[in-house]
């Protein structure tokens, strides 16, 4: 808590952010992640190629078991082995890009996890959280309870915003 954190890596350079929170605490009262970005990463998300250039950034712990792929995104090492991501430059279109998270939520996520804190987009991104909840509801009303083959681009999904699809 208190460190300073300095980013240089392909799509940030001299980018300098705070840790005000101890890591994995203080989170917003309407924040519940079930899965913390060590969990994710070892479960398969994004195809293995998010987080491949800036590793440093965050803890080793993190990466221990992570599923990675150096060359290029590979949906089979996704948890459920289906490609549940939009390309970058979608969310940019849409607006859901912001300068200090050039990556998108799950770089939020794992800085806002670390204890960087920026209210007004920390507000816009717990939000954004809430609404893929959505993909909850479509899940338990479709399948069967636990059915890990059912609707495996949502359960993904839902794991890449830290909701633990495999207990619904």
């Amino acid at each position: 808590m208190g460190s300073n954190i300095v980013v240089n890596d392909k799509m940030q350079k001299n980018y300098r952010y705070q840790l005000t929170e101890p890591i994995g605490k203080n989170f917003d009262p309407e924040f519940h992640p079930e899965l913390s970005p060590g969990q994710m990463l070892s479960l398969g998300i994004f195809g293995g190629k998010y987080m491949t250039d800036c590793q440093s950034e965050f803890p080793k712990s993190w990466f221990k078991n992570a599923k990675l792929s150096l060359v290029k995104h590979d949906p089979n090492l996704n948890y459920f082995k289906v490609n549940a991501s939009l390309p970058l430059k979608v969310w940019q279109q849409k607006g859901w890009i912001f300068p200090e998270d050039p990556r998108g939520w799950f770089q939020w996520y794992c800085r806002y996890y670390l204890g960087r804190r920026i209210p007004e987009i920390d507000k816009i991104q717990v939000k954004r959280w809430k609404a893929i909840r959505r993909h909850i509801s479509q899940v338990q009303k479709n399948c069967f309870p636990f059915d890990l083959n059912c609707r495996p681009k949502q359960r993904q999904a839902l794991l890449h915003w830290a909701y633990d699809s495999r207990k619904i």
